[in-house]
């Protein structure tokens, strides 16, 4: 390592510790301990353009340990990503562009949100299969238009998670030999020293799952780490991951090597020693020598050369195969899903009595003839979740073109798989399981909120009609957990049109996640489900006779079909009730407020609503007069029309509770 290479790690060092001294909050020990191996690969073996963070070929970068955040932010800064020293400053201050943890699309530079451990692991497995798939559609002889890597950097905490076990596994069955782990090997968590539960041989249990495992015993050793990272990427049939032993809190006599480096500012007096024992040049705070960045300026037009080559071989792509290179802007730009919306072909055909995840497997089929960028599967349920698309081909190790992902029995891994697939960009990801295992996704749905990522989730087996199966299988309060995070759209169809409109409400929305809520039983069509009222959220599917109606009956999915007949048998009774689908409570509250108050008037407040899932959250729309028929309690085992008979899911039960919410 030459003086100005230790120079430059070092100032990754300082910044970071003193940007968590300065906010008094953060995580120092990650970035002063992992700083040689990630300043070894952002300068001499990583692919990418500062100028240009959004490069479709640069090699992707994730700080799975996003809790070192200060790591990435200092090398953002030195690599010249438009992060200045002002924002340094601010790190985890309110508005600023150094959040406590990375967060995508509000950084330059940052690949995927990350922080709660593991996600940003298996995000990375998901950019490595977008990688490949995009390589086998797009690469010509001479002409690899696609062809990087995805390097990830983890800790111990990243490892001991279990999605990272699920993804790791997958990876390594299907060889994803562009998938690099930097595994930042310290032996120290919050509660102390790994050995009181993290005794296992990480290298055999990575050989075990299939991967190329490396080992560097000295974490300033950046010759070694540098020599561990080309064997990496010369072996293309299994992914690597790249053991490296180092001290957390390298550098700071009084803490390194212990847990207390960990996630609290070093206090400045060990700041101080810090830069003493680094022999750290500078005398003020957050001042960079100036050799450092004349260095890093040489640096960064040296990288910045990469994609100008590629700009190049682009020009010469564009030339030699023209129409893949539309196709391809197209994937990139997302113009094949504006198509397919435009296209009224797609959104018309004659439904029947159906489940609607059948009705859903029929238009997936149909969206993938017209978006040839949709890839995705099932964690091993796709017969069930109706989520294979025909003729599509299987992505495995052997054949990297096809658009049917085969998961496995991993929903957790699963759903972080598709966000990494997601914010690589140039293809479209759908995941699907049963609507009761999104339990085991939660972490990495919430995170496709966040992130503002347009995954599809097809979750099938949507309430106690799951039957038989019981209990266990049969979600509750499910949809309410889904409907409380922040920019995450439910839709809970009841017939074949309202399943359409599910779809094209998930391919319109572009900025967040969908969820299609589907029924394992059969229902019955109605005919005044309508497409284009449904994707407002709520509608009027059958009207009072009168100017203002008695009352209003409200359901989704399933028990729309139900509230409809009680409509019927509540007007012989005299009272004039208006039948109201609401498939998508959050697509309800984007409307206007008048047209929300033309739906559900404020005037009429005898209102039922009637939904066999948790009643939490309807007395926002049934009002302190309204009443709900909900699940307080879990499902029970048996044939479907039993169970929603036992549980009072019935129209005589309906037209009951709606006369006593009339009279009161």
């Amino acid at each position: 390592m030459s003086y100005i290479e230790s120079l430059c790690i070092n100032t990754m060092r300082v910044l970071s510790a003193e940007a968590v001294e300065k906010a008094k909050s953060g995580h120092p020990g990650l970035p002063l301990g992992a700083s040689p191996m990630a300043f070894e690969l952002w300068s001499n073996h990583m692919k990418h353009s500062p100028k240009n963070p959004k490069w479709i070929n640069r090699d992707r970068f994730v700080l799975s340990a996003g809790h070192g955040s200060m790591l990435l932010y200092s090398l953002l800064h030195l690599f010249n990503y438009g992060l200045t020293i002002e924002d340094i400053k601010e790190f985890r201050q309110l508005g600023s562009k150094t959040p406590g943890h990375p967060e995508y699309g509000h950084t330059a530079g940052v690949e995927t949100t990350t922080g709660p451990l593991g996600q940003g692991f298996a995000n990375a497995v998901g950019m490595a299969i977008a990688e490949e798939f995009l390589a086998s559609k797009f690469n010509r002889p001479g002409l690899n238009i696609i062809d990087h890597y995805t390097y990830v950097l983890c800790g111990d905490g990243c490892l001991m998670e279990g999605i990272s076990s699920e993804a790791a596994s997958l990876a390594g069955h299907l060889g994803l030999g562009k998938l690099i782990v930097l595994y930042d090997d310290n032996d120290i968590t919050i509660e102390g020293c790994t050995d009181i539960t993290f005794t296992e041989d990480v290298g055999k249990r990575f050989e075990a799952y299939g991967w190329q495992v490396l080992h560097v015993e000295d974490g300033n050793d950046t010759e070694a780490i540098g020599k561990a990272i080309e064997k990496a990427k010369a072996e293309t049939g299994k992914p690597s991951i790249i053991i490296t032993k180092t001290l957390i809190g390298y550098g700071c006599p009084a803490k390194q090597g212990k847990a207390s480096s960990h996630g609290e500012p070093l206090g400045v007096e060990n700041v101080q020693q810090t830069k003493e024992f680094l022999q750290w040049p500078s005398k003020n705070e957050f001042e960079v020598p100036a050799e450092v960045y004349e260095f890093m300026e040489k640096l960064v037009d040296k990288l910045n050369m990469y994609e100008d080559e590629w700009n190049k071989m682009w020009e010469a792509y564009k030339e030699k195969y023209p129409d893949l290179a539309e196709k391809l802007e197209k994937w990139f730009s997302g113009k094949y899903i504006e198509e397919a919306l435009k296209d009224k072909s797609l959104w018309e055909f004659e439904g029947k009595v159906n489940a609607t995840r059948n009705h859903s497997g029929d238009i997936l089929n149909r969206i993938a003839q017209r978006i040839p960028n949709l890839i995705g599967g099932s964690a091993d349920l796709a017969p069930s979740n109706k989520s294979e698309m025909k003729n599509k081909g299987d992505f495995s190790r052997e054949d990297r073109s096809g658009a049917n992902l085969h998961f496995g029995v991993r929903e957790h891994a699963m759903a972080a798989i598709a966000n990494g697939i997601a914010v690589h960009g140039g293809l479209l990801p759908y995941v699907a399981t049963f609507f009761v295992f999104t339990d085991y996704m939660k972490g990495a749905m919430r995170l496709s909120a966040l992130m503002g990522l347009p995954v599809i989730y097809i979750l099938t087996h949507d309430s106690i009609g799951v039957g038989e199966d019981g209990p266990t299988h049969q979600p509750i309060e499910q949809l309410v957990s889904l409907r409380s995070v922040p920019n995450f759209t439910t839709f809970r169809p009841c017939d074949s049109t309202e399943t359409a409109a599910g779809w094209y409400a998930a391919l319109e929305n572009r900025n967040g996640p969908t969820a299609l809520i589907l029924t394992r039983q059969n229902l019955p069509e109605i005919p005044e489900t309508n497409l284009e009222k449904a994707t407002k959220g709520a509608y009027i599917l059958a009207d009072s006779d009168k100017e203002t109606p008695d009352m209003l009956l409200i359901a989704s999915g399933s028990e729309v079909a139900l509230v409809y007949e009680a409509r019927k048998v509540l007007k012989e009774k005299g009272i004039d009730a208006r039948v109201i689908s609401m498939p998508s409570w959050e697509l309800f509250e984007k409307q206007p407020a008048e047209y929300k108050n033309a739906i559900m008037p404020a005037s009429v407040r005898k209102r039922l609503a009637v939904e066999a899932l948790s009643p939490v959250g309807w007395h926002k729309y049934v009002g302190l007069d309204g009443d709900v028929i909900g699940m307080d309690t879990f499902g029970a085992s048996g044939p479907n029309k039993k169970v929603f008979e036992h549980f009072g899911f019935t129209v005589d039960n309906i037209v009951n509770k709606a006369l006593e919410v009339y009279n009161i």
